[in-house]
């Protein structure tokens, strides 16, 4: 009986970084024989996942290994995009049941079953910089490429690119940098536009909703973005009047979220702080009332200025 041949160490190890996706080439690269990687496909204790492609291990394969499988089904220069690289960047928190493949211009995409979609890539248009394992578009050109998306509207857009700097994963201006370098942008006015508000604080979409549809168009004074009070970051902070205001976006406040509002709440009234909290039905769809609120609370607090009427304050007159 002949002895069954050992899978190299290095191949182990290879698998291992891989999520335990190896494929024909590489199996062949260490020493390990063609008849040896067939009889571990016979045998169950290896599952081809497509032509040339192994998984190591007789199970389910799992997403991290679907998508380590396209990227070598893909050839040497392929790598994530789309929503499977936001996946890999954490900007979204389920993965897409289809995996995005991006190959060079030069190559012709793969055309192979399963649940992976393979595109080509433009010259030019992204960084050749890619990071992570598996390989996946940078974050910049990630967020981009979600914006260059006929289907993302611009609440969307703004979503996708206060995700990426509130996660402290880039930059204003990184994403700007990129943006330049390619010829077109889909929605380049307002990708600009709301990256200049990020600079000034700004770090989520209802974020953004305040300043542009309560502060600025009602004359409010403007609030200090992500004031830091002790180890609690404040989303607006009117400091010369003691008054805060917290905005309950999607993310961060719920479940443990929701008791670090609360400590942040009542350490602010330990100080003589009063704190106003308003979600995203309030601000995107009553931003007039509560401009009203705050200003209210301003003037109580020593503001002598004049709240403004906004366009939407004079057609509702």
């Amino acid at each position: 009986m002949r002895a069954r041949q050992p899978v190299p160490e290095g191949l182990t190890r290879l698998a291992a970084l891989q999520s335990g996706v190896v494929s024909r080439e590489q199996v062949l690269g260490t020493g390990f024989g063609v008849a040896g990687l067939n009889r571990l496909v016979r045998s169950g204790s290896w599952v081809r996942l497509s032509s040339g492609i192994y998984l190591t291990a007789p199970i389910a394969p799992a997403w991290p290994a679907l998508a380590w499988a396209g990227v070598l089904i893909g050839g040497d220069a392929a790598r994530l995009g789309g929503l499977s690289a936001a996946y890999l960047h954490q900007l979204t928190p389920d993965p897409p049941a289809q995996i995005e493949v991006l190959v060079p211009a030069s190559a012709g995409p793969p055309t192979v079953a399963g649940p992976w979609y393979f595109r080509r890539e433009r010259d030019g248009v992204r960084s050749r910089s890619h990071s992570g394992s598996p390989p996946r578009l940078t974050i910049e050109d990630t967020v981009l490429d979600l914006i260059d998306d006929p289907d993302c509207d611009a609440r969307s857009a703004v979503n996708w690119m206060t995700l990426a700097v509130q996660a402290r994963k880039t930059t204003p201006e990184r994403i700007l940098r990129a943006a330049r370098r390619r010829h077109f942008v889909r929605q380049r006015a307002l990708l600009e536009d709301v990256l200049a508000d990020v600079r000034v604080g700004v770090r989520s979409p209802i974020e953004l909703d305040y300043l542009r549809n309560v502060e600025r168009p009602h004359g409010l004074p403007v609030g200090r973005r992500q004031a830091k009070r002790g180890s609690t970051e404040t989303d607006v902070f009117y400091d010369e009047f003691d008054l805060l205001v917290e905005l309950d976006g999607r993310l961060g406040h719920e479940g443990m979220g929701r008791f670090r509002d609360m400590r942040r709440d009542n350490s602010a009234t330990t100080v003589d702080l009063a704190t106003l909290r308003y979600g995203h039905a309030d601000v995107f769809g009553l931003p007039c009332e509560v401009a009203l609120e705050v200003a209210s609370n301003l003037i109580r607090r020593g503001w002598t200025g004049i709240p403004t009427r906004c366009d939407h304050c004079l057609r509702a007159a």
